[in-house]
């Protein structure tokens, strides 16, 4: 038998996981207005105004909150978005993406 004859099986992997999810959290400032809050949650997160109004007020009143979890490569990209959004109004917000464990 020559090595043209060998016959090579794969098994697939059938062992993936989901990709790891991260929070996003937006923390509270007394600089970054209300408004563009529960704007970047309608416009980045898709939220609908009372939800995004409701978020903020949480943000507001804890300090921090929790605004979406994603896999690691949309929470990062919607974090910097953001950001970057929020310096080019002159916001300070701070977001921070953390493993949700």
């Amino acid at each position: 038998m020559s090595m043209s004859d060998t016959k090579v099986k794969i098994k697939p992997n059938t062992s993936l996981k989901e990709p790891s999810l991260f929070k996003i959290i937006y923390v509270n400032d007394d600089v970054t207005s209300i408004e563009f809050v529960i704007n970047s949650l309608v416009d980045y997160f898709k939220y609908n105004e009372d939800t995004a109004e409701t978020i903020t007020h949480s943000i507001h009143d804890s300090g921090s909150a929790v605004v979406a979890i994603l896999p690691y490569e949309l929470a990062e990209q919607k974090g910097i978005e953001v950001t970057l959004d929020a310096r080019s109004q002159g916001y300070p917000l701070q977001i921070r993406v953390e493993a949700d464990t």
